[in-house]
């Protein structure tokens, strides 16, 4: 493995305030207590609270309730071990074992029952299940039907991550950035703080050009940024699908030059973020049907999504040892990582 030195993260930018849950750190103690008690995580336990679950679920959350927060920092310690897990297939050449384990969670989701097969018994089947009765308890049945589609979503990303890497060929810019945009697990993260704070908008606003554009911009400067901050470690294990790696390649510019170009784009995002915030309301005081409640409902949404932009720079930035850990930047497995989960029963 090839180590990537002397490399500084720059500073986006990000014009945007945030605020932070004051249980944020008691959430990341009890998240991750829910990933031992749920025998996803078995050893290293303090490397995985080092991730900070419950920092970045507080920094997106808002003022709500306690077991709010730490539902999403469940489900984010949930993901980051997904994500784990997936990789580790990878490396050992077994990704067809996770088959079976997708099936399985995508199954329950359209059926609320699992299927009669071994994987039911998987630390991260039975993870799943728990957490999400909870968590579509707690949603309207538009913004369920969302997080169902956004789940599916997210395991195919990692599947065609994985094609990605076993292919000799490299996906254009344009298709990896579509496809980051359900690998970064955001969306149904998304959904659930949207649960959480109360904001249920009518089918009709989700479908505008203008609002679906506003999401797209803010997972878009989200998930580049964290490109940029996991670069080390996916340069080291020579996983391609990265931002800075693929413009690197495609442009042919060197790795600190691609890292420009990714901060440049960035900032573009965000002047795209901002005028489409104005689209979007324009839009809305056009609509004779708009009610200031609607209205104050929507603006209330789009904080949410800044408080994702900013709240990820400065969890990612301090509050979080996964990007900075020796083994991660090393390319490295995580030293938390159960080699034998998903052939676990």
């Amino acid at each position: 493995m090839t180590r990537l030195n002397a490399f500084t993260v720059p500073d986006f930018h990000l014009p945007f305030g945030n605020s932070k849950h004051p249980q944020a750190a008691q959430a990341n103690t009890d998240a991750t207590a829910w990933v031992v008690r749920h025998e996803l995580v078995t050893d290293a336990t303090e490397q995985f609270t080092g991730i900070g679950c419950g920092h970045l679920a507080g920094r997106v959350s808002g003022e709500v309730a306690y077991d709010r927060v730490l539902l999403l920092a469940e489900w984010m310690a949930w993901s980051f071990v997904l994500d784990d897990q997936h990789d580790h297939l990878i490396r050992t050449g077994d990704v067809a074992a996770w088959r079976p384990v997708a099936e399985a969670i995508t199954t329950y989701l359209e059926t609320g029952m699992l299927p009669s097969t071994s994987s039911r018994r998987n630390p991260l089947v039975s993870g799943f299940v728990d957490l999400c009765d909870r968590i579509l308890a707690g949603m309207s049945e538009a913004t369920a039907a969302r997080y169902r589609s956004h789940v599916p979503q997210m395991l195919r990303s990692l599947d065609q991550e994985a094609v990605n890497r076993e292919n000799p060929g490299r996906p254009s810019v344009e298709d990896y950035i579509v496809m980051r945009r359900h690998s970064s697990q955001l969306l149904p993260m998304m959904d659930m703080v949207e649960a959480g704070l109360g904001i249920d908008l009518p089918q009709r606003i989700h479908g505008l050009a203008e609002f679906q554009e506003l999401i797209a911009s803010a997972v878009d400067i989200i998930s580049w940024a964290n490109d940029v901050f996991s670069l080390p470690k996916e340069y080291a294990c020579g996983d391609h699908n990265n931002l800075v790696s693929l413009i690197s390649h495609h442009e042919r510019r060197s790795l600190s030059d691609a890292v420009r170009a990714v901060e440049n784009r960035i900032q573009i995002r965000i002047e795209e973020y901002l005028a489409g915030k104005q689209r979007l309301f324009k839009v809305l005081e056009a609509d004779g049907t708009t009610t200031p409640e609607l209205r104050e409902t929507v603006s209330r949404c789009v904080r949410s999504y800044e408080d994702w932009i900013i709240g990820t720079d400065l969890w990612q930035r301090y509050e979080c040892t996964r990007y900075s850990d020796e083994r991660f930047a090393a390319g490295l497995e995580s030293a938390y990582t159960r080699p034998d989960l998903i052939s676990a029963a």
